[in-house]
């Protein structure tokens, strides 16, 4: 029995590790794609620090990588459309997920 709990612990330890780091990708990918948006808007130091943090919070507001897709899509208007934006993401998600495990 004992066997079967370690596994048990285990398993449940990888699933929150697991649950953290797709967090903090996910956290991650949203900054660098504020930070990108911010400078198709003009927007630099601080004025693009915070684009970047609102785009973090709004995933937060509101679960899900859509509703981060129309903010951005929103604000940059015929700057970038959907596609690109989504390209976007999924480029930048690749890179946080690197770099978080680079470091770990």
């Amino acid at each position: 029995m004992d066997t079967f709990n370690e596994r048990k612990r285990a398993f449940e330890t990888k699933f929150a590790h697991d649950s953290e780091m797709q967090f903090r990708a996910v956290a991650r990918r949203n900054k660098k794609l504020g930070l990108w948006a911010a400078d198709l808007l003009g927007k630099t130091g601080k004025d693009a620090d915070d684009y970047a943090m609102a785009v973090i919070r709004v995933d937060f507001e509101e679960p899900g990588h859509e509703v981060v897709v129309r903010k951005v899509s929103a604000d940059l208007g015929s700057r970038a459309d959907e596609a690109t934006i989504r390209a976007k993401m999924e480029q930048f998600l690749s890179e946080a997920k690197a770099e978080l495990s680079d470091s770990a």
